[in-house]
């Protein structure tokens, strides 16, 4: 069977796809074209797309007899997959579930301190050698430790965030999910978005991306948040409203965000970049040389199973 991996991946995942399949692995690291996704459909037997690369119903309807199986999807994330068009072309998708939620979380936890103690405002000031010495009253920030963290979503991801904040912050831990969770820290779940927001210090985005969850932090949410509160997404860029919350930022009617995700990745707004209270990363979250190769093998030990003509370990 011949596959192809849509981006290049670390030096061990590579050498195992080599030494396992018949692989091609596309040397860009763009996301594909529609015409790349189109090819790949037709001429390989499993595709390993990631983030960005929209296999959506306009790609599958143009390649009506597609050779692909399986899109062994490289992440957690499948929003960028129409997985009810590509099971009724016939073609399985799986993801890496698990292996990115400690690397994730972390970032939250930089972004959460970043935004809170104006890091990235303060290391700015720094080299551009516009520091005068250290005073009393210089940047004043959020004290992190003690206060109340809003979890948007409680699965692997939220839950490590909250495991973080409650044991290494001492913070009260509040979340809204689609149902209750048994944890291992305190939480208490809220009755409502709305609620929550405004309640808290800080509120974290962990929610999948999805038509379900676009704009679920819009303007109405932001308003309702403290003034002195800070909005940390480490989730999908289009759960965000990205235009209310520059606005939002803008009239500082929060305090600060931390993102790691954007909406229209990764183009990131000129208003985002010019604004001193909020923290932007570049799609770090999993970005660790151990998580990328064990997403790589999770995908791979998918293809495996799907070759072997086992059933895949993780399907979606």
């Amino acid at each position: 069977m011949k596959v192809l991996i849509a981006r290049p991946m670390t030096a061990e995942v590579e050498a195992r796809a080599r030494a396992e399949f018949d692989v091609e692995i596309r040397a860009s690291t763009a996301v594909m074209s529609a015409a790349e996704m189109q090819h790949a459909l037709a001429e390989f037997d499993v595709v390993v797309p990631t983030l960005g690369d929209g296999f959506d119903a306009g790609v599958f309807s143009q390649v009506p007899e597609p050779r692909c199986r399986l899109l062994a999807n490289f992440g957690v994330g499948y929003s960028h997959i129409d997985v009810a068009a590509a099971m009724a072309m016939g073609i399985e998708v799986t993801n890496t579930p698990g292996a990115v939620t400690d690397a994730t979380a972390d970032i939250a936890m930089t972004l959460m301190l970043m935004s809170a103690r104006r890091a990235g405002e303060g290391e700015r000031l720094v080299r551009s050698g516009g520091w005068q010495g250290w005073h009393p009253t210089q940047m004043l920030g959020l004290h992190l430790s003690g206060k109340h963290v809003g979890i948007v979503g409680m699965g692997r991801i939220g839950q490590a965030i909250g495991r973080r904040c409650h044991f290494g912050f001492g913070m009260r831990v509040s979340y809204i999910a689609r149902s209750a969770k048994v944890l291992d820290f305190d939480a208490r779940r809220a009755n409502s978005l709305a609620e929550l927001a405004a309640d808290v210090d800080v509120l974290v985005v962990a929610v999948p991306g999805g038509s379900e969850t676009r704009h679920m932090i819009d303007a109405d949410v932001l308003a309702g948040m403290r003034r002195s509160a800070h909005l940390i997404n480490i989730a999908r860029g289009e759960v965000v409203d990205q235009a209310a919350l520059i606005a939002a930022l803008q009239s500082r009617q929060i305090a600060g965000a931390g993102l790691d995700v954007y909406e229209f990745e990764p183009q990131v707004p000129q208003a985002l970049i010019d604004l001193e209270n909020v923290t932007l990363l570049p799609h770090l979250g999993t970005a660790t040389e151990e998580v990328r190769s064990k997403m790589g093998h999770m995908a791979l030990d998918n293809v495996a199973a799907f070759v072997a003509g086992r059933d895949v370990p993780n399907p979606v």
